[in-house]
């Protein structure tokens, strides 16, 4: 088995997947993605992350799906349940966080790296809206819960930690109004997988387009 990771530390996709490869504890390689030019070549769409496994013969797009890849071959049922109804759980869940979450926040950063005069504010008001709206959602699912799809750590949990994590940056959640989701982050931060993926992407905040909290690494 040979698989190669082409990701980029700092982008919170790579991070989702970055995170199950720590926590199935399975050998990879990485290629730095820092010009679409020669990515581009490997996936003409262009996104990030990308799993080469050569052993398989197969180049896989999209973060979902390589989760799903990576579990089958550590053996199943760690990061996608073998029981179906709580597989269906932590699909759900890392969905909702991909498309309500992860997907908003990159929407307000990403429109401070547009040109001047170019900038999307009625965009940017609507991605913080459904993230206040999130919040919530993923407050009252956390109530009773360990973690984000039950009680053991899947890939619903790798989808939250990053975006969670680049929230606290640019739209907050009160800590007083979601204590569950407080807690929840505090045990993300917590976990060895996503506190290695905040290391290592560390010496790339200067690239981050908008004012980086003195507070952020504060749990």
């Amino acid at each position: 088995m040979a698989l190669v990771l082409h990701e980029h530390p700092f982008a919170s996709y790579c991070q989702k997947v970055l995170i199950a490869l720590y926590e199935l504890g399975l050998p990879f390689d990485t290629g730095l993605v820092e010009g679409r030019d020669e990515h581009l070549k490997l996936w003409p769409l262009g996104s990030i992350p990308v799993l080469v496994d050569t052993g398989a013969g197969l180049t896989i797009p999209e973060s979902s799906t390589i989760i799903e890849h990576l579990d089958a071959l550590a053996g199943g049922g760690r990061l996608i349940p073998s029981d179906p109804d709580a597989a269906l759980q932590a699909r759900l869940w890392d969905r909702i966080v991909d498309g309500h979450v992860a997907d908003s926040m990159s929407k307000i950063v990403t429109d401070n790296l547009r040109p001047e005069g170019r900038s999307d504010p009625e965009g940017v008001d609507e991605a913080r809206a459904t993230l206040t709206t999130a919040f919530g959602v993923l407050e009252e699912q956390l109530v009773g819960r360990s973690w984000l799809a039950g009680d053991g750590f899947t890939i619903a949990d790798c989808a939250a930690a990053p975006p969670l994590f680049y929230c606290r940056a640019v739209h907050r959640w009160d800590a007083d109004v979601h204590p569950e989701l407080t807690r929840y982050y505090r045990a993300l931060v917590e976990r060895p997988s996503f506190a290695r993926v905040v290391d290592e992407a560390r010496p790339y905040r200067q690239v981050f387009p908008m004012r980086w909290p003195d507070d952020i690494d504060d749990v």
